[in-house]
């Protein structure tokens, strides 16, 4: 398949990012790139200085809600994307009501609980909808125990046991790697290159 033919079909297509921090920002331009035609982008929270070591964001956004910040970040990789940026906390009430029209959900949270709220009422909302999700990004290094897994309709990105601490941080690198292995599998979903799963 040609990234032409690619294209055609990526743009037909919505994928909802729940969550803009270091999963969510960098999973969404990653999907921008390759030109996905609509992104539906919900995060209450507010660029800080810290979230620049891994979040897909600049020094002059700090103290910008993250999702409006990551839409103009988008619209300048790729005007083309149709980008939806809603600055709301997601709860199992709003969650059927944004990503009711999404052909794919990505869960890019990083407390426990969200990760959790979001699975749940994505599984009672939309029992068939593919949900991606990131579980295990803190640290650095061991990239060969990072994986994706399908449990029925939901994929698991991560390790599975790296959990954020002071001691244990969010970094770039393993962060990224585990945004674009969601967006990777996006495509497969999108592309209908699953079978082998």
């Amino acid at each position: 398949m040609t990234f032409e033919e690619i294209k055609r079909i990526l743009q037909q297509k919505t994928v909802g990012i729940a969550g803009a921090g270091g999963l969510g920002s960098n999973c969404a331009v990653a999907l921008a790139r390759v030109g996905m035609g609509k992104l539906i982008i919900a995060d209450f929270d507010m660029v800080s200085e810290d979230n620049l070591n891994r979040q897909y964001y600049f020094y002059d956004q700090i103290g910008r809600f993250k999702a409006d910040a990551l839409k103009e970040n988008i619209q300048r990789i790729n005007p083309s994307v149709t980008v939806l940026s809603h600055n709301i906390l997601l709860t199992e009430i709003n969650i059927p009501v944004l990503f009711r029209d999404c052909d794919v959900i990505v869960e890019a949270f990083d407390q426990a609980g969200q990760k959790e709220m979001l699975i749940e009422a994505a599984e009672i909302a939309f029992p068939e909808k593919p949900l991606v999700i990131g579980l295990g990004v803190a640290g650095w290094g061991k990239n060969d125990i990072i994986h994706c897994r399908k449990v029925d309709n939901m994929f698991i990105c991560g390790d599975e046991v790296s959990e954020i601490a002071p001691d244990m941080p969010p970094l770039a690198p393993r962060v990224g790697i585990v945004a674009n292995m969601q967006a990777n599998i996006v495509l497969e979903i999108l592309l209908n290159q699953t079978n082998d799963r």
